[in-house]
């Protein structure tokens, strides 16, 4: 009987062994994988390093990009705010001019008499009211105060005349 007895531990210990072997030669197969895929992660990560030094580098860039945007926006912004400043002055002026022309109009008129003006070949009109815009009873009233004069040097020339 002990003769089955170690017949049968040394199968039992055969058994086993061949089990070490073959988890063994399992094991070995996935350090393989482990360490081609640690080389490929290595690869992924140096990738990612040299991605994130370029984007910083890139983002610096920007950032000098941005600056340089804010600070031309900041000179154009002064640039169109004098000329607006400017641009609302000379129309002030215009306005006053055009209400002195009016009053000088309004006062050299003679009284009503009627006139009989010789046939002049009517101006062609570069400004309507209509495309004026909000300036339609400014430049309207310009164009009144210069009709008015050209009809009074037509009325020197015929009293010149005659």
């Amino acid at each position: 009987m002990t003769f089955f007895v170690s017949f049968a531990a040394d199968i039992l210990v055969a058994v086993l062994l061949v089990a070490t072997i073959a988890s063994s030669v399992r094991l070995s197969q996935r350090i393989s994988k482990l360490k081609a895929d640690e080389a490929a992660l290595r690869t992924t990560i140096g990738d990612l390093v040299v991605a994130s030094a370029t984007a910083e580098r890139a983002i610096a860039g920007l950032r000098v990009t941005l600056d340089e945007c804010d600070r031309t926006l900041a000179e154009r912004l002064g640039t169109a705010e004098r000329y607006s400043t400017d641009l609302a002055a000379h129309v002030a002026a215009g306005e006053s001019v055009i209400a002195r022309i009016a009053a000088i109009v309004g006062q050299a008129r003679p009284p009503a008499v009627p006139v009989t003006p010789a046939p002049v070949a009517a101006a062609p009109r570069s400004v309507s009211t209509e495309t004026a815009g909000g300036n339609g009873e400014r430049v309207g009233a310009a164009l009144a105060a210069a009709q008015a004069l050209s009809e009074r040097a037509l009325d020197r020339l015929r009293a010149k005349a005659a």
